[in-house]
């Protein structure tokens, strides 16, 4: 069980991230690639991506040896590139350590060896590893992350806009609640308790649509908690073949609330977007009331008139993810 203590504080501070992370994405896709469990479901995804891994990132392997990656990798950055980096630019002592932890009881290869002493030519390997696991893994089904990421988003933002951070925390996952300022996060087969103190931090959300089984956290000093939850319909991506990706954000507000909010292009009549749309006045003016609950629109009168925009929130969805926040 993992056991994650609020402070007031804290519950102000819960952030969704507002775009999928590159780099967190490739390392739990990489877990799940290196997990015997769930066959059933990700045995086909397996076999294909191991066939067509590259050799150079093989090297890979030897940062996970027992299934859990050294803590210098746990970056996000918007761009692989920026992730790449940002590892990159890890504190010797930091990488020292997660080496060490890593391989406390099994002698380490010679390159792991050398990246531990900072060698240059072992710090070459491992990003080159990384980009080419990127290029084989991710970059093919990284437009079809964007989607799911961004439908995710809206989930998560008309989720606490109707029901409020405590119950959008508990359905992240079945059987968690919170009580009493701690949020308790099952694990199903794993006896041990992990306890997480916030302190006035606050915590980042983060869909992952690779890994399946509990939460990855970051808890690293000074910094905000990052958690990546299970997310998606269970099946880990697979290139589309050029077939067009699926709108997810159409799942989450109807067809007709999408189309409503994609006219927004400019400030709007409820008339003018009835027309636009196909509906009536009165179906538009209830859409763009239940947008506006969800903080996806703004609503003044002048006069007789009454005009619609289109919120920060609604540009950052409509746009997947591509503007400032």
């Amino acid at each position: 069980m993992i056991r994650i203590h609020f402070t007031a504080d804290d519950f102000a501070r819960v952030r969704f991230a507002p775009r999928p992370s590159p780099v967190p994405e490739l390392h739990a896709a990489l877990m799940m690639l290196g997990a015997p469990h769930e066959q059933l479901l990700f045995g086909r995804w397996r076999s294909r991506l191991l066939r067509s891994l590259p050799d150079a990132a093989v090297p890979l392997a030897d940062l996970v040896p027992g299934g859990v990656p050294p803590a210098f990798l746990d970056v996000a950055g918007d761009t692989p590139q920026e992730g790449f980096a940002l590892i990159r630019s890890a504190r010797p002592e930091l990488v020292q350590a997660g080496l060490e932890q890593v391989y406390a009881r099994r002698p380490a290869p010679p390159w792991i060896r050398a990246l531990h002493s900072g060698d240059t030519d072992a710090w070459r390997t491992m990003l080159r590893a990384q980009r080419a696991a990127y290029t084989s893994v991710l970059a093919p089904v990284w437009p079809q992350l964007q989607d799911l990421h961004r439908g995710e988003f809206t989930r998560h933002a008309l989720a606490v806009a109707e029901h409020g951070i405590g119950a959008t925390l508990t359905e992240l996952a079945a059987g968690s609640r919170l009580r009493n300022g701690i949020w308790e996060w099952p694990l199903p087969g794993v006896p041990a308790v992990r306890e997480i103190r916030l302190d006035g931090r606050g915590m980042i959300l983060r869909p992952t649509f690779h890994w399946r089984r509990g939460p990855l956290i970051q808890d690293l000093p000074d910094r905000p908690v990052a958690l990546a939850y299970p997310a998606g319909q269970g099946l880990p991506p697979v290139p589309d073949g050029g077939n067009p990706p699926a709108e997810p954000l159409a799942g989450v507000l109807g067809r007709t609330r999408l189309a409503l909010l994609r006219c927004l292009d400019e400030v709007r009549t409820t008339t003018e977007l009835a027309v636009r749309i196909g509906v009536s006045n009165a179906t538009a003016s209830a859409h763009a009331s239940a947008l506006r609950a969800a903080g996806l629109l703004t609503t003044t009168r002048t006069g007789r008139s009454v005009h619609h925009a289109r919120t920060p929130l609604a540009e950052l969805l409509l746009t997947g993810g591509t503007a400032d926040g």
